[in-house]
């Protein structure tokens, strides 16, 4: 890894330069990362805050007593009444699976509401990047799909990263009847899937923090290395 550094660096500035790309950044590494990627500093790279993820210890053996144990009772109790609501609609059934090619057309539009509902953007993803993820990475990546009556209602793309499983992109049909309580819903199969799986914790994207320290994850730092292609225009931009 130590070797790798400087050899990614200079392609990296070389290729900033082909692309027209004003800013090189390298994206959201955790603190246990910095003794590698510090050394980037000396080549004119600036550390900065991310917006942090999320994560959740397993210290229990089911989503029930997680539930009785973790949460306090106005949440729990509104997390019930969702998953009421939900059963008492048309059944919902969940599949994992490390290829959607065959359903990328259908759920991306889920992945369109989501990502147009939020008041923050970043990069729009691209129906052949969600595809490209499993097949690159079949001993990674996990897609989750909810279907009701055959049509999908939510969808989450997921990696393995050790012993923790990382909730990465999600879509939500918010035309369905049960939109109100189905992130909690992909949350509690999720969650579920992991510990009958053998995993250790679950971890989260940035941003919608609200239902996530509701839900008693902690928030853990992520750091960007950040420069300018040009060693001029970085020296502007520092100061």
């Amino acid at each position: 890894q130590m070797q790798c550094i400087p050899v990614l660096k200079d392609a990296l500035v070389e290729e900033a330069y082909k692309l027209g790309a004003g800013l090189i950044v390298f994206k959201e590494f955790r603190a246990s990362h910095r003794a590698v990627l510090d050394r980037l500093q000396a080549d004119g790279f600036a550390r900065v805050p991310s917006m942090p993820m999320t994560r959740l210890n397993f210290d229990f053996a089911s989503f029930d007593e997680y539930l009785s144990t973790k949460l306090g009772s106005a949440t729990r109790k509104n997390l019930r009444r969702k998953f009421k609501a939900i059963d008492a609609a048309d059944p919902i059934e969940l599949t994992v699976s490390t290829n959607i090619e065959a359903e990328v057309d259908e759920l991306y539009p889920l992945y369109l509401q989501i990502y147009e509902k939020s008041s923050m953007h970043f990069e729009k993803l691209t129906p052949e990047f969600l595809v490209q993820l499993g097949r690159a990475m079949p001993d990674k990546v996990r897609y989750f799909v909810w279907r009701q009556n055959g049509r999908p209602v939510a969808f989450s793309i997921c990696t393995i990263d050790g012993d923790t499983i990382c909730d990465e992109y999600i879509g939500i049909d918010y035309q369905s009847s049960v939109s109100a309580g189905l992130y909690h819903y992909t949350f509690r199969d999720i969650v579920n899937w992991a510990l009958g799986n053998g995993l250790k914790a679950y971890a989260s994207t940035g941003l919608s923090y609200d239902p996530k320290l509701h839900l008693k994850q902690e928030l853990v730092p992520l750091d960007l290395y950040v420069r300018h292609r040009s060693a001029i225009g970085n020296f502007v931009m520092k100061y």
